[in-house]
């Protein structure tokens, strides 16, 4: 059963990656499309788990607080460590670092989401059918969001494909992992709460401006909008 849903996850996930790639010559589309997915992430899906995970052992304030520290997190990340260049190669090298360090923290929740799987089917079968159920309804937007990244900071297809791949993987590495250990509830609430804050950052401050740059806002905006109905409406048939 955990190699089906391995093999599901990884395939879900390189789908959307090769939509995006596939479709590139509308990138602002797809990326106000993805700038709406990762908040509706971050609103329906990481806010909602962190605090329900979280219940017996913090208050909704550290949650809240937590999602805070990663937006600021991100943001002094994004604006000191990686900052942006008038130089024209200095400002290619530069995006495309920040590309990857945000496709680097799409990774890295696909891997939790991995986690998720083999933690929930370690309760019962049931739990882990429900959880992934709704890891799939997001798998197909993580692969457009990390190609949007890549291709959005100048990175180059192959590149764009690399980072699809090693997120195609991570869930799977993931389920395998919990094979051998398990992670308390606690630890992985406040995860959750903190990549919330970065996919907060990188969906509003990052994808969403450069949608609607030199581009008409009407369109971008309606993909936008029908981003974050996707997600919710994708939560909410995963949590019936």
């Amino acid at each position: 059963m955990l190699i089906v849903i391995s093999l599901a996850t990884a395939i879900f996930t390189l789908l959307g990656g090769l939509f995006a790639l596939k479709f590139r010559d509308k990138l602002h589309l797809i990326l106000g499309f993805s700038a709406g997915a990762l908040i509706g992430v971050a609103f329906f899906d990481l806010l909602p788990e962190a605090l329900e995970l979280g219940e017996n052992y913090f208050s909704t304030s550290q949650i809240t607080s937590l999602i805070a520290l990663g937006f600021l997190v991100y943001l002094i990340l994004d604006r000191l460590i990686l900052p942006h260049s008038h130089h024209h190669d200095e400002h290619c090298e530069n995006e495309s670092h920040r590309g990857r360090f945000a496709a680097g923290s799409l990774s890295f929740h696909s891997l939790l989401d991995g986690i998720a799987i083999g933690l929930a089917f370690q309760v019962s079968s049931a739990v882990g059918l429900i959880v992934t159920l709704a890891v799939l309804t997001h798998k197909f937007l993580d692969g457009i969001s990390i190609v949007s990244l890549i291709l959005k900071d100048g990175g180059e297809k192959k590149l764009a494909f690399q980072w699809l791949s090693l997120a195609s993987i991570a869930p799977v590495v993931g389920i395998i992992s919990t094979l051998f250990f398990t992670l308390p509830q606690s630890a992985l609430a406040l995860i959750l709460a903190f990549f919330a804050g970065f996919f907060f950052y990188i969906g509003a401050s990052d994808l969403l401006p450069e949608s609607h740059h030199a581009h008409p806002t009407r369109w971008t905006t309606l993909a936008t909008i029908l981003g974050l109905i996707v997600i919710y409406t994708a939560v909410s048939v995963a949590g019936v």
